[in-house]
């Protein structure tokens, strides 16, 4: 599994971004007033994602205090980064999108509330993407200058 690229991230953020602008300007009238909640769910996760990125870093390093980790928990755990990652950019992506759409009508109270939903959606989503990716650079194991031609050494047991 390759690491994630930012770039990869940024587009999918910014077609979604489009798109959903696009498709507000046919349905916005006819949609619910946008929810809260997802603002305190992605920094709750968020700081979950970087917990365990402090914490397998900790156990990567071998150091005495630390519980040795499973090399197929490692595989899991950037799987799980590396999928957090992307769905942060997607929601990042339809935040923005739904925050260009708002930010026009802010004198009016129903998207004015809309644009702080969105515009607080967008940052924790953001906090949560770079928390996802602090944990996929924790999975990385570092080069052993011992080894000879070995690029790469095995976790600690």
């Amino acid at each position: 599994m390759k690491p994630t690229r930012l770039r990869v991230l940024i587009v999918l953020a910014a077609v979604l971004a489009g798109a959903t602008w696009l498709l507000l300007g046919l349905v916005y009238r006819r949609l619910p007033p946008l929810p809260w909640t997802s603002v305190p769910t992605l920094l709750i996760l968020g700081i979950a994602e970087a917990y365990c990125g402090l914490s397998l870093r900790a156990r990567l390093s071998g150091r005495a205090t630390a519980k040795p980790v499973e090399p197929v928990g490692v595989a899991r755990m950037a799987a799980f980064a590396k999928a957090s990652s992307y769905a942060a950019a997607l929601i990042a992506g339809i935040a923005a999108g739904f925050s260009l759409y708002v930010l026009g009508s802010l004198d009016k109270a129903v998207p004015r509330q809309d644009a702080l939903a969105a515009v607080g959606t967008l940052v924790a989503a953001l906090l949560f993407g770079a928390a996802a990716l602090f944990l996929e650079h924790c999975c990385r194991i570092r080069p052993n200058p011992d080894d000879d031609g070995d690029r790469y050494r095995a976790p600690p047991h």
